[in-house]
């Protein structure tokens, strides 16, 4: 790839909630971009509205709430950006929401009911069930009592998640299989990922719970491509195209979903996948197919850049 840096570009990212992941994150995504283009660190602050202008793209690295909002600032300027836009963010952002867009279009996914702050927890007939909070990401609010059996520990996962989230609890059928991930990086499905829980201790879940994500990654085994029939492979690649295009994603992104013997129930859709080199899944499906860290970062970049000629 030949150089271009006559092309400033900004690599967005959030001032608050900067761990050593999202610092390595941007750090490796700045390096690789270096090569190529002119390119420098912009804080998702006070200053960004006036700082922005002065850029020709964006690499949008800011997460939650900010992956909605920097995009749509960033359309009113008219500056090409990666990712999705405000409004798939905005639906992948709430699970409840994109479950029913994937409902919508016949995509499986478990059943679940919603449970807002002040509400009487429901009786459900699909025990055991796993409650989440309904907005947030890398897990939180995820805990080994999260997976529950009865309608006693069910109301205590949702209290929980109502006083310390202050949002809606999902309330979603545990699907006891195979957990898996696949990324889509310019509509080129990924080496399909499967996360295996069963080299952890023996005493800890063994699903994403937020400890596990966070402190057990070392000692979760991840296996790539994922040990699935050429048929199931098939059927998940359909179905994650079809998520993709039903909830208007672009350039990439990543899904997670389970496979309880034949059948095929996705969880959840990450619209703006974190990046960090050796520990992000996507960066994992990436090195499977063949791409370097680096590869990764410049297909995310022209993917956008391509799109508008420049």
């Amino acid at each position: 790839m030949s150089s271009n840096k006559q092309i400033r570009v900004a690599v967005v990212f959030d001032e608050v909630n900067m761990d050593e992941h999202r610092k390595k994150m941007v750090d490796s995504v700045c390096h690789a971009l270096s090569k190529y283009y002119e390119v420098q660190e912009l804080a998702f602050g006070e200053h960004f509205m006036t700082e922005i202008k002065h850029f020709d793209a964006a690499f949008n690295l800011s997460t939650a709430y900010n992956q909605i909002h920097v995009p749509a600032i960033l359309e009113l300027f008219g500056i090409p950006y990666t990712g999705s836009g405000p409004l798939a963010h905005a639906l992948c952002i709430d699970k409840s929401v994109t479950k029913a867009v994937l409902k919508s279009y016949n995509i499986p996914t478990p059943e679940y009911v919603l449970v807002p702050q002040g509400c009487k927890v429901p009786e459900i007939d699909f025990f055991p069930a796993i409650v989440k909070p309904v907005r947030e990401g890398s897990a939180k609010g995820i805990e080994p009592d999260s997976v529950v059996n009865d309608l006693v520990h069910l109301k205590k996962a949702v209290n929980r998640i109502h006083e310390d989230f202050g949002e809606p609890a999902l309330v979603e059928r545990f699907i006891d299989g195979v957990e898996l991930s696949v990324g889509i990086l310019n509509n080129e499905i990924l080496p399909i990922l499967e996360i295996d829980f069963s080299t952890l201790p023996e005493e800890l879940e063994k699903f994403y719970s937020f400890r596990v994500k966070t402190f057990y990654g070392d000692q979760t085994n991840y296996i790539c491509p994922a040990r699935i029939s050429g048929e199931m492979k098939e059927k998940i690649e359909k179905f994650a195209l079809k998520a993709f295009n039903s909830l208007g994603l672009k350039n990439y992104a990543r899904m997670d979903l389970r496979v309880q013997g034949n059948d095929i129930f996705f969880l959840e859709v990450n619209s703006l996948p974190m990046l960090t080199p050796d520990y992000s899944d996507i960066v994992k499906m990436a090195s499977a197919a063949g791409y370097s860290y680096e590869d990764l970062i410049l297909k995310i970049m022209r993917g956008t850049l391509d799109a508008v000629n420049l």
